[in-house]
């Protein structure tokens, strides 16, 4: 998981695949964290992606650092705890000019059954499960 998260901070920008209905939705993402021992995300509740979230927590994530990509699929689990958001918020201090760990709008979600595909032109995939 520890290189997972490595790799995303890295990468900078990823993009997150949820779905809303039977259409397929990709955006970019920026925020990637461990909190006790689980890697985390963060959106707000009006996005429609948190609404397509809740609606089918299956996702994932694909990134690309140089020649290398990464894939993680898994299940997102709602964690509405303040600690969890503070977390988060910490890690990323910029965002607490949009959210607080304590308004109605911020969500962290951590993935649960994932798996990590690590990829490359030159070597065998890699999989990672966590």
């Amino acid at each position: 998981m520890e290189r997972v998260e490595k790799f995303l901070k890295e990468a900078q920008t990823y993009f997150l695949a949820t779905v809303d209905g039977d259409q397929p939705r990709v955006r970019p993402f920026g925020t990637i964290h461990i909190f006790e021992g689980k890697l985390y995300i963060q959106t707000g509740k009006v996005k429609d992606v948190s609404k397509q979230i809740h609606a089918n927590p299956k996702v994932e994530i694909c990134a690309c650092k140089g020649a290398e990509w990464l894939r993680v699929a898994g299940e997102l689990v709602e964690d509405d705890r303040v600690e969890a958001k503070v977390s988060m918020l910490d890690a990323y201090p910029d965002l607490k000019q949009m959210y607080s760990a304590e308004d109605e709008n911020t969500e962290v979600f951590y993935l649960k059954n994932a798996v990590a595909t690590f990829s490359s032109f030159t070597a065998e995939p890699e999989v990672v499960k966590f």
